[in-house]
């Protein structure tokens, strides 16, 4: 299933938004007013068509540079010692399903039930049915791999239609 135009542009809003925020703003903060007038809107313009461009990506044809794109951006956007390991809401922003469809989760190969339902945007009572029906794999441990998470979530993955966001068959 194509992307809509919709989702296109709300996926590199998001970039746009969170680029800015993370990288651009704290940049403005220590340059303060030593930068030459200019500098900062050539920046935000330039951030404006990588956004498009990275959305383009993230929801394109090539399964390898999205998700070497998806990495990218949460190890860079996401810095840390720890294990990247966002909020349940993070899941259902534009970067977050993106980031899900074509990566998985970029830290862990495994996840919880409920980790697994944020990303799929469904209920934990739905995950454990598509895990008892074999529909989503799992660890001996009773985790949810995040290679069937992607898979489900991939648009290539899909056959047949899809139900409500509840319902995901």
């Amino acid at each position: 299933m194509e992307p809509s135009a919709d989702e296109r542009r709300a996926l590199a809003e998001d970039l746009r938004r969170i680029v800015g925020r993370r990288v651009l703003d704290p940049l403005d903060i220590l340059f303060g007013e030593d930068e030459p007038s200019g500098a900062d809107e050539r920046l935000r313009e330039r951030l404006e068509v990588k956004s498009r461009t990275w959305a383009d990506v993230l929801l394109g044809e090539d399964d390898r540079a999205a998700a070497h794109l998806a990495i990218r951006l949460v190890s860079t956007l996401y810095p840390g010692d720890a294990p990247f390991d966002p909020p349940a809401a993070w899941w259902a922003t534009p970067l977050g399903r993106a980031v899900a469809r074509r990566a998985g989760h970029p830290a862990a190969t495994a996840v919880t039930v409920s980790v697994a339902a944020a990303m799929l945007g469904i209920t934990r009572q739905g995950v454990h049915d598509l895990m008892r029906r074999g529909k989503l794999g799992r660890t001996p441990d009773g985790a949810v791999t995040t290679e069937s998470i992607r898979a489900r979530l991939s648009p290539r993955a899909a056959t047949g239609p899809r139900t409500t966001r509840g319902d995901r068959e």
